[in-house]
């Protein structure tokens, strides 16, 4: 018998134009941009490698970057609903983790299928930023929604996912508002590695504000006495960033050479 795998009989023939995976994926390596200089260590280490492999099949499945960040939107905010409409259980927690989890590695996967094909648009850039501003409020107004129409906690445990809604939407458009002024004057964005550097020590440091963490933390949400403790840590981890980079951004601002406008004749 021959070595090499026979067809399956009747099975149709693979296209010839079709990419195979490990083409794609190989080319995505060469077209993945430098992880962020800041990116915590669950999205630096293991998102970006689903994120990888999501795009790979994307991108064979013929799905556009768009396609993806509706993907990645679907599964965020099913996320959110079932945290609305379902009392806290173990069950319910694993499948919030799960839809978060791979909405974020879909996440990922746009912009390396954008990239794939050629770079992206700025339509795509606008949706993108849209869903993640939308999902960064949404996701802990629905936590408390939810454990409000359910009466899992005392009342008072409430204000943590409302103030980390706003803390959250806070921080989102902070990075991006400072990250486009710095390009609009010509700065160098920061965002990516220098070469021969790598802040693995950052990555672990800032782990408890990682998107990523808190989607696993859902885990926990069958047992709101431990999961309300550690989702205030990761409440509070984020807000302490935010209080440390919002003076030091501003002061990166007002040190910014203003762009120069053309003087009427």
């Amino acid at each position: 018998m021959s070595g090499r795998r026979r067809e399956v009989a009747g099975a149709p023939s693979r296209p010839e134009h079709l990419p195979h995976f490990r083409a794609v994926y190989a080319q995505l390596g060469e077209a993945q941009k430098a992880a962020a200089r800041s990116a915590p260590a669950y999205s630096r280490f293991i998102n970006r490698r689903l994120g990888r492999v999501l795009a790979a099949a994307a991108f064979m499945w013929g799905l556009s970057s768009n396609a993806v960040t509706a993907v990645s939107a679907v599964l965020t905010f099913s996320a959110a609903t079932l945290l609305i409409f379902l009392p806290p259980s173990w069950p319910a927690g694993a499948a919030v983790a799960t839809l978060l989890l791979l909405g974020y590695a879909f996440d990922s996967a746009d912009g390396q299928v954008a990239r794939l094909t050629g770079g992206g648009s700025p339509a795509g850039e606008w949706l993108d930023h849209i869903v993640d501003a939308v999902k960064t409020s949404a996701l802990p107004l629905a936590l408390a929604v939810g454990l409000y129409r359910f009466n899992a906690v005392e009342h008072y445990w409430l204000l943590v996912p409302l103030a980390f809604s706003a803390v959250s939407a806070v921080l989102f458009f902070a990075m991006i508002l400072t990250e486009q002024l710095r390009r609009q004057v010509g700065t160098p964005s920061r965002a990516a590695d220098l070469p021969g550097r790598f802040p693995w020590l950052r990555s672990v440091f800032v782990l408890p504000m990682d998107y990523g963490v808190q989607c696993v933390a859902f885990v926990l949400l069958g047992n709101p006495a431990l999961f309300l403790p550690v989702y205030t840590f990761i409440a509070a981890a984020t807000t302490g960033f935010v209080l440390l980079a919002l003076p030091k951004w501003f002061r990166e601002m007002k040190a910014l050479a203003p762009r120069k406008t053309a003087t009427a004749m």
